[in-house]
């Protein structure tokens, strides 16, 4: 376990392998270890390095704000006091959309953008992560963690192929999560929308979307592929919200390919 002192806090992470480094940011509710399959599959080439966000797994629990510039500012900072000047950011989710944000605001830190099943619009979110982010809904389920736990189960084969792994992830996740980080988070998430500012990326991105994914709207890919100057879409008929985890093999060989493609550069006005 290996963990940096930011402004606003401790942030765990796990680093793993040898190569250029990459970073990787985990979902909504999520921790550094959906990408264990991912680092192990990039481990002869990349250095790569999974954080846990404030307030979600062994980061520290923040008093004060939840927002994606928050999240934005953390990877910023991340980077900083580990010494990595520029690279990749693969980004789940939430954490796509943190990705694509990073790019926008501090160009210099992003190599290039692999989103997975995030949202660029918050709207696409489903309507129960909606839901989540208001305070008085979000109180009243965390009053009552056994029938979170139950609805997240009974909708879990929705999510994810292998449920019951899963379901035994994000309950331990959830565990170690913050009534605070639940809702601001989410909230944030879903008041985002990136589309006008897309034309201004200076990176390479990459979308991958499971065809099959219920909690955001695989035509999210389309506002990529329309919008950024560079850009990659790759949908996955055999995956639902987490490519990553729902085919494996397919993902991480999308993953490596676009991570060593050589792009020409990108024309600066």
């Amino acid at each position: 376990m290996s963990s940096i002192v930011t402004d606003q806090g401790i942030v765990h992470y796990e680093a793993y392998g040898r190569g250029q480094p990459v970073i990787l940011l985990h979902g909504w509710l999520g921790s550094w270890g959906y990408w264990l399959n991912t680092m192990e599959a990039l481990k002869d080439q990349y250095r790569c390095y999974a954080l846990d966000f404030w307030g979600f797994g062994e980061s520290g629990k923040r008093n004060t704000s939840y927002h994606l510039d928050d999240f934005v500012g953390l990877v910023d900072q991340f980077m900083e006091r580990l010494g990595i000047e520029m690279a990749p950011i693969v980004g789940h989710s939430m954490g796509g959309t943190v990705a694509l944000s990073l790019a926008l605001s501090k160009p210099g830190r992003v190599k290039r953008v692999i989103v997975v099943g995030s949202p660029v619009v918050g709207n696409s979110l489903n309507i129960f992560l909606r839901l989540a982010g208001k305070p008085w809904i979000a109180s009243i389920v965390w009053q009552m963690p056994k029938a979170l736990q139950f609805g997240i189960k009974m909708f879990s084969p929705y999510i994810v192929k292998d449920w019951p792994a899963w379901y035994q992830m994000i309950t331990d996740d959830l565990s170690r999560t913050t009534l605070e980080a639940f809702f601001l988070s989410i909230r944030s998430l879903h008041r985002a929308d990136l589309r006008s500012k897309l034309s201004g990326i200076a990176t390479p991105v990459m979308g991958i979307y499971g065809v099959g994914d219920n909690v955001v709207a695989p035509t999210q890919a389309n506002i990529i592929s329309n919008n950024v100057p560079v850009s990659r879409v790759k949908m996955m008929p055999g995956s639902k919200h987490f490519p990553m985890l729902d085919e494996p093999k397919a993902f991480n060989e999308y993953l490596a390919e676009f991570l060593s493609f050589e792009f020409a550069p990108l024309n600066k006005p």
